[in-house]
């Protein structure tokens, strides 16, 4: 309840703060990019339950791409404009109204598409005990995934193999971890990385 207090807290404030950012993101979204605005994609969150994740659009439209399945290091329908809110996470503001209505907590393992959790569906379970987040070390360790995963000759392979087993580590020592300063932490460094974008 602490945690859930915290978040509803801060997501507040920052929603209210950030509501100039969000309009004029989305103005420009609108002007260079047209219609529409935001990207849902289905992810799995608590107790394995999907639910829409929301994003600031990056990417040309492609039919059915909110049911499809995350592409690793596919970098080539990303616009300019969508390489810079990617580069500095301004795409991600939107999630703040998932941590609002209770899909997502501010600090938690990423939620991943259904593809993804059914490679290792054991260790998702026990990750899928709390809610996903937003942010998480994880996130801060894989900052520049994209440009990792572009740069392998697999990346479909390296991200099954490498890099997501990596993660669900790190998801499940924080969540043996976790607590209010520790969340708090991952707040203060997460934003400290997105302004040294």
């Amino acid at each position: 309840m602490i945690k859930r207090s915290f978040d509803l807290m801060i997501t507040l404030v920052g929603i209210t703060i950030a509501s100039p950012v969000f309009l004029f993101i989305a103005v420009l979204i609108r002007f260079f990019m047209g219609p529409p605005v935001f990207f849902r994609q289905t992810r799995v969150g608590k107790d394995g339950r999907e639910f829409s994740l929301i994003k600031f659009r990056t990417m040309t439209i492609f039919t059915g791409a909110e049911k499809s399945e995350f592409e690793p290091g596919n970098l080539s329908r990303i616009t300019s404009f969508g390489r810079f809110l990617r580069k500095t996470k301004l795409d991600e503001l939107p999630q703040l109204f998932n941590v609002l209505i209770g899909d997502m907590s501010l600090v938690g393992p990423r939620p991943e598409v259904k593809k993804w959790v059914e490679v290792y569906p054991e260790r998702w379970a026990i990750v899928h005990g709390i809610r996903p987040g937003v942010t998480d070390p994880a996130s801060l360790i894989y900052r520049k995934e994209e440009e990792i995963l572009a740069g392998t000759q697999e990346p479909e392979k390296v991200y099954r193999d490498e890099i997501l087993p990596h993660k669900l580590a790190l998801y499940e020592e924080y969540i043996r971890e976790r607590n209010f300063f520790m969340d708090f932490s991952i707040i203060l460094k997460t934003i400290s990385s997105v302004l040294k974008s």
